[in-house]
Formats: C-alpha cells, sequence, structure tokens
C-alpha cells in the first residue's frame, strides 16, 4: 500500500461494520453507506464492532484489494458516539493505525506491568556512560568539533 500522501482521499465509515465482509459485501457498503464510487481509487475504511479490527478497500487500476489489521491490544476507537461518517486525509488515517486519537490524552492501551518496570535499550543515558566495544568511552571516540 505505497500512495502518495497528498492525493490520497480517504473515506471513513463511521458505523460498526461485520468483518466477516468481502470484496462484494465492501463494494456495497461503500456504495449505498458511503454513498461514494469504490472504482475512484480512494481508500474506504471500515471498523469492527470492538474497533479492534480494520479493513480498507480500494481500487487499483487492476482490481479491488483489501487491506486488514487485528489488534492484539486496545482499539481503534475509543467511542463510537464520537465516531462519524467523514473524509478524512492519509495523515489522519496513520495516526488511526498507530493508535492515537488526535483530542484524545491517553494511549491506546497500557504495556502491562513486567514491561513497564523492564529498562529500555534506548534509555536516556549520557554519553560518558555509554561504552564502546573496544571498552573506551564514548567521548573517547568522538571527533572533536570546533
Amino acid at each position: 500500500m505505497f500512495f502518495p500522501e497528498g492525493q490520497i482521499r480517504v473515506h471513513l465509515y463511521g458505523y460498526p461494520c461485520d468483518m466477516r465482509k468481502s470484496f462484494p459485501g465492501l463494494y456495497a457498503l461503500t456504495r449505498q453507506g458511503l454513498h461514494a464510487d469504490p472504482l475512484s481509487g480512494d481508500l474506504y475504511v471500515f471498523i469492527s464492532r470492538r474497533a479492534t479490527m480494520m479493513k480498507v478497500l480500494y481500487f487499483d487500476r487492476s482490481g479491488f484489494c483489501i487491506w486488514s489489521k487485528k489488534l492484539e491490544a486496545g482499539c481503534f476507537v475509543s467511542d463510537w458516539a464520537q465516531v462519524r461518517t467523514h473524509e478524512m486525509d492519509w495523515t489522519a488515517l496513520k495516526l488511526m493505525l498507530e493508535g492515537i486519537e488526535p483530542g484524545r490524552l491517553r494511549k491506546r492501551y497500557r504495556l502491562p506491568k513486567t514491561l513497564q518496570d523492564s529498562p529500555s535499550n534506548t534509555s536516556s543515558k549520557r554519553t560518558s556512560e555509554l561504552q564502546c566495544v573496544d571498552g573506551t568511552g564514548a567521548e573517547e571516540q568522538a571527533p572533536e568539533r570546533g
């Protein structure tokens, strides 16, 4: 799914969708529910009732494609009452896929306690504390800047 970011239109269906639907079902839902032409090349996004699965229907000159994602933890939509059928841009779809809802203060899901307490390999250590492979400090390896 490689699209030029400024030229793609994304349409979100604002109601829970039956994820058993495939090409004909999503095609019909696009025509009747979104009142749009599925052959236009736009992306049509459908989310399951539990909001843990998303399907994207699009047409790419040679036929229809369905892209789907199922979450192991969390959900795409926090409150169905706030979701409406609307057009959004490619960036908003990418944010939704990553679990970021504009205006929402909490993350999509929380890490289990065992993962929260484990040290990260990207922790913010000072460069003086870092050791290189040969045993010297990181600042000894860094070239001087004038």
